[in-house]
């Protein structure tokens, strides 16, 4: 198959997911008339299956809503890998959102891992489930502070990270984060298992059935081109939502697209899922497959709409692969498109704060083996009555101050070990630069009542002249009242020193 006339290019391989090709279609009914349970659920990927399983072993009555074949969507388009390490992102959140959501992030996902596990030894379920470290690495001297930081922020959260000097790969490196403990499976083998678990006692599969709307209240009322689905609660796990009845999720959310080659090479690949911490990125992990072990190489990831066309992608994938490893075959290929959220955090919970009954969960930027468990986990419990300490970082109506972009040209020199509040127009950013030349960009909003900061040059802290809360350079609470750090004030990636 020719991807164009004047390009010259055969794209490579089967053009199917490794996941799909290798497990049988579903063929739940569709739904047939009008119904009534507990809670019911739009989407049939983890979040949605995960969420009906959990639901039923409490005793709840759940009817999970597909409008095509269930774990066909991005579930089954992922790279499957089940870790807590999401890239560079611990160092970030801390200075973001602060100590204690960053730890719920970590703690979420990190019991995302162990309860997917529990699921796969209590249930026996057959789906390549293994162990494997998990590796952000440098590929470039620029990028090796930022992996010091990365270990030094997920350890201090309590992860299972450690710094790795050198990597068992074929092309140099300068420094990796390592998580142990981390893990890979097939996860339609996965969710497939957890679905054949779902019929029965009043709960149910409909697939071919595709919600037309939903209308809030006791009970929540989820119409369809088939039927009526009556519930007391209702999920929305469609990926993008579907239903946004304020109109201001689809401001807060953007797609991007993602490239994978399931490739075969000659070299035995190592113990590990590695990615890198620059752009493009690069990701590659192994996966047990008839006829020899498959190499999912991974990249190309660009905004949904954007980018160069879909076989320039591609090419510079497999001339990546081929860069890098003897590759004898390249037998599938496919792409898949993750939604992200404009502060990087999923949104998990009610969609609005009035929104008794109505939940959802998206926004899982490309890691949504454990990201979507957890939401499985939290919705579960909000919707049982049960306490969850993970919900406040993924509030869907949260207000993330400091989401603006500031362009590295528009700020001033700072001196090293110096600090600065600058004005631009209307806007202001708090900006520090540490002794190595490191610049970091605070929103000067105090986190306590929102008066603005000022530089102590004695202390080097940030210090808020309201209430007395202090933050060390770097945004972090060093003083009450204030509980949360300063929030980033982005800039712009490609001028990022950082």
């Amino acid at each position: 198959m020719t991807n164009g006339k004047d390009t010259g290019y055969t794209l490579p391989g089967r053009a199917e997911s490794y996941w799909l090709a290798t497990t049988p279609e579903s063929n739940y009914p569709f739904l047939s008339g009008d119904i009534s349970v507990d809670v019911a659920i739009i989407g049939g990927g983890i979040v949605g299956i995960t969420s009906a399983f959990l639901l039923k072993q409490a005793g709840v009555s759940v009817a999970v809503i597909e409008a095509d074949r269930i774990i066909k969507g991005t579930t089954g388009y992922t790279t499957a890998k089940i870790t807590s390490q999401h890239n560079l992102i611990y160092d970030r959140l801390i200075s973001q959102v602060g100590r204690g959501p960053a730890k719920q992030y970590a703690e979420s996902n990190q019991e995302a891992i162990d309860r997917i596990e529990y699921i796969v030894r209590s249930w026996n379920i057959s789906c390549d489930f293994e162990h494997k470290p998990a590796y952000v690495y440098a590929g470039s001297e620029d990028s090796a502070q930022k992996i010091l930081d990365e270990v030094r922020a997920a350890r201090s959260l309590g992860l299972p990270a450690t710094f790795e000097s050198s990597l068992p790969l074929p092309f140099d490196t300068y420094g990796a984060v390592r998580f142990n403990r981390q893990a890979q499976f097939h996860p339609r083998k996965y969710l497939c298992a957890l679905a054949r678990e779902l019929e029965g006692d009043s709960c149910y599969i409909f697939e071919k059935t595709r919600a037309l709307g939903i209308e809030g209240g006791e009970p929540v009322v989820i119409k369809t081109d088939r039927g009526t689905v009556r519930a007391g609660d209702a999920i929305q796990a469609t990926n993008y939502p579907i239903f946004d009845k304020p109109g201001e999720l689809f401001k807060r959310l953007t797609q991007s697209m993602s490239y994978v080659l399931g490739v075969r090479i000659e070299e035995t690949f190592p113990d590990g899922m590695f990615i890198n911490a620059e752009e493009p990125i690069r990701s590659l992990r192994s996966q047990p497959a008839e006829g020899g072990e498959l190499v999912l190489a991974v990249g190309e990831g660009h905004p949904t709409g954007h980018g160069n066309p879909t076989h320039e992608h591609y090419r510079q994938l497999e001339d990546w692969a081929k860069s890098i490893y003897n590759v004898r075959s390249i037998d599938y290929r496919w792409l898949t498109e993750d939604v992200i959220s404009e502060d990087g955090v999923p949104l998990i919970g009610r969609l609005t704060p009035d929104s008794g009954h109505s939940y959802l969960a998206t926004g899982f930027r490309k890691w949504g083996m454990t990201t979507g468990t957890a939401a499985a986990i939290i919705l579960t419990d909000t919707i049982l009555g049960r306490d969850n300490p993970w919900t406040e970082v993924y509030e869907p109506s949260r207000s993330r101050q400091g989401s603006e972009f500031v362009v590295r040209e528009d700020l001033p020199e700072v001196e090293p070990d110096q600090g600065s509040l600058i004005e631009k127009g209307e806007d202001k950013v708090a900006v520090y630069r540490d002794p190595q030349g490191a610049l970091y960009t605070l929103n000067p909003a105090c986190r306590h009542m929102g008066c603005p900061v000022s530089w102590n040059d004695a202390d080097k802290t940030w210090d808020c002249h309201c209430h007395g809360s202090r933050y060390n350079a770097r945004g972090e609470v060093i003083q009450s009242p204030a509980v949360y750090g300063l929030l980033e004030k982005k800039v712009k990636e490609q001028d990022r020193q950082r």
